[in-house]
């Protein structure tokens, strides 16, 4: 949302920013690994007090700041603890309390990221229309702090709510370490699929004023869309949670791929401005699918002793995804290349995806 602000204010083009956000994001992805960790050696309401603090911390330096360096490291700290370790966290702890009902437990702890969606575009445009886009980041920057005390005290109390057994015939006979699971094939075959959520959702999120200005499409009507964007992410999450405690998240991890391919040829070859909603309703049920197969598929196949240190290597490779998704569309623009044609590919990429994550299902299934 604040896209066409800061590229005005810092002089960048569509290609030159996405590059920057994509570097810093690249390197977050890098550091995510090693400081993911924390959440196996410490308990979780340090934890959230550090990820909540650095986030409040990292929104007024983004607010303040009035140097390209300075954006580059706003940036970083955005995606490393923002996207990255507020999610890791949640999810990491939700996967470690629960077993049996894994599945619901992440798709409901993720409903405040929905929650987000809904309400932050719309409120941003109004930041816009009553001040500048530095002043949202300030009140974002105190909701943060506002918030810390709160969620601290709610996961202080120790849990261990672990029921017996996990939906399914992909049970963890044993909790795996991280140097084993870098040498399963499985692991990064199934990233062909995977990361393709992330970095799609990303690049049209990213790009979307492009896409609204090539198409003649008003603004507010994008903002708009992100309440089906939000109703309908809430609706598939929780879905894809009972799905996924009845059949397990390796059985469903290929479907959202579906939803995700036909949403990028809607938004490639759809004119009238109608089609965003039903663009964006596709795109939501991928994400919300997603979303809730990658919280619940990793604590399921390769067990929660070492959960912290494997999802944030598996989360690492979301956020790599998802700064190619700006990167690359981004530096593609600058080339000539339009976002419809790299929508068309998207969508390839959707149905190869598809195809391979139905041969990991059988390869879990055979280990």
């Amino acid at each position: 949302m604040f896209g066409a602000e800061i590229r005005a204010e810092f002089g960048l083009t569509d290609g030159s920013f996405g590059l920057l956000y994509m570097g810093a994001t690249l390197v977050s992805a890098l550091v995510l690994v090693f400081f993911g960790k924390i959440i196996d050696r410490w308990n979780i309401s340090r934890s959230i007090a550090l990820v909540v603090g650095l986030l409040s911390a990292t929104c007024f330096l983004f607010a303040f700041n009035r140097s390209l360096i300075g954006l580059g490291i706003g940036l970083f700290l955005l995606r490393l603890i923002g996207q990255g370790m507020m999610t890791h966290t949640a999810q990491t702890a939700v996967g470690k309390w629960f077993d049996r009902d894994r599945g619901s437990a992440i798709s409901v702890t993720s409903l405040g990221h929905s929650l987000g969606e809904a309400s932050f575009p719309l409120l941003m445009v109004a930041c816009f229309d009553a001040s500048n886009w530095r002043w949202a980041w300030v009140g974002s920057g105190v909701l943060a702090l506002v918030l810390l005390p709160v969620c601290c005290l709610l996961a202080s109390r120790d849990r261990r709510l672990a029921g017996e057994g996990v939906a399914g015939k992909f049970a963890s006979v044993r909790d795996w370490t991280r140097p084993e699971v870098v040498r399963d094939v499985w692991f990064w075959v199934s990233g062909v699929g995977l990361l393709a959520p992330a970095f799609i959702a990303t690049a049209i999120y990213f790009h979307h004023e492009h896409l609204v200005a090539h198409k003649g499409w008003a603004k507010g009507t994008f903002a708009s869309s992100f309440l089906v964007l939000s109703v309908t992410t809430v609706v598939a999450k929780l879905v894809a949670g009972l799905l996924i405690d009845r059949f397990s998240a390796a059985r469903m991890m290929w479907f959202a791929l579906i939803p995700l391919g036909v949403s990028c040829l809607v938004f490639s070859f759809g004119t009238p401005e109608w089609i965003i909603y039903p663009a964006m309703f596709l795109l939501a049920l991928a994400m919300g699918f997603s979303n809730s197969v990658f919280g619940t598929l990793w604590p399921e196949v390769y067990g929660t002793k070492h959960l912290g240190a494997i999802r944030a290597l598996a989360f690492s490779g979301i956020v790599f995804a998802s700064a190619c998704g700006s990167g690359v569309t981004g530096w593609l623009l600058d080339a000539g290349v339009s976002f419809e044609a790299q929508l068309c590919l998207m969508a390839i990429w959707c149905a190869v995806g598809s195809a391979v994550l139905v041969v990991v299902v059988r390869g879990f299934a055979n280990r």
